[in-house]
């Protein structure tokens, strides 16, 4: 049987994400996952951080703190579709109703500049976890993206709508495969959007999801732009922004 056609509606799993991990009393409802070290730092050493938990697996910390009289959950997630699913499950059960991803991006548009921040509508499934969760098809809609898009209007965020190209092999992203994604309308590229957007309306919790762009593959040869090199300081600020969108969902 091939990888498309590996979704099962007919029988439940036999090991269910709610046997293995317990509801937590007072657990926020809405959560904010980052892919970076550096941003679960800064959250450590706020003020108001406190440690409510942890993931299994990578041992990683849950933090809770207040944005704007609103208990919001902050944990680092992995990069990866298995990975950002396995942990969404694991936080489903633990309480959390609302998810916001945010990470970088390569673009497929080289007129989309260092920093601007993109929102999927629909990711292309060149992954295997999504197929466990939904029916075979070539996109994913995201259906959070409207609401997501208001909001970030209403913050006075600048951001494009588009496709995304969700891809487990970072390393195959060849050129034939690049062209025909950016012909169907994907902006950018990364490794989680068709996984956790499949899982989380597989389980009926709402995860939104944008997109900040480093690396461009829109060009003769790769470029690197600010990947691995984004300060500290600009960190904080997407940090600050999750939590301003987070607050509002």
């Amino acid at each position: 049987m091939s990888i498309e056609n590996a979704f099962d509606n007919l029988s439940e799993e036999i090991l269910k994400p709610w046997e293995m991990f317990k509801k937590i009393e007072n657990f926020p409802d809405v959560a904010v996952a980052t892919f970076s070290s550096e941003i679960i730092n800064i959250v450590h050493n706020r003020p108001d951080a406190e440690n409510i938990g942890v993931h299994s697996g990578t041992h990683s910390p849950i933090y809770s703190v207040t944005h704007k009289n609103r208990r919001i959950a902050v944990y680092q997630t992995l990069i990866g579709g298995a990975g950002s699913a396995g942990i969404l499950e694991e936080t489903i059960a633990k309480g959390v109703k609302k998810f916001l991803f945010f990470g970088s991006c390569g673009t497929l548009d080289k007129n989309i500049s260092v920093g601007n921040f993109i929102i999927p509508t629909a990711a292309y499934r060149d992954e295997g976890t999504s197929y466990h969760y939904m029916p075979a098809s070539d996109y994913i809609e995201v259906k959070t993206a409207d609401k997501l898009a208001d909001i970030m209007t209403e913050l006075n965020l600048p951001h494009v709508k588009g496709r995304t190209w969700t891809t487990d092999a970072i390393f195959r992203e060849t050129r034939n495969n690049m062209i025909k994604r950016k012909n169907e309308g994907c902006l950018t590229v990364e490794m989680e959007c068709a996984s956790i957007m499949a899982a989380g309306q597989f389980r009926g919790v709402e995860v939104y999801q944008y997109l900040y762009a480093e690396d461009n593959l829109d060009s003769e040869e790769w470029e690197r732009r600010s990947m691995g090199s984004v300060h500290a300081s600009t960190k904080e600020k997407y940090l600050l922004i999750a939590l301003d969108i987070a607050a509002m969902l």
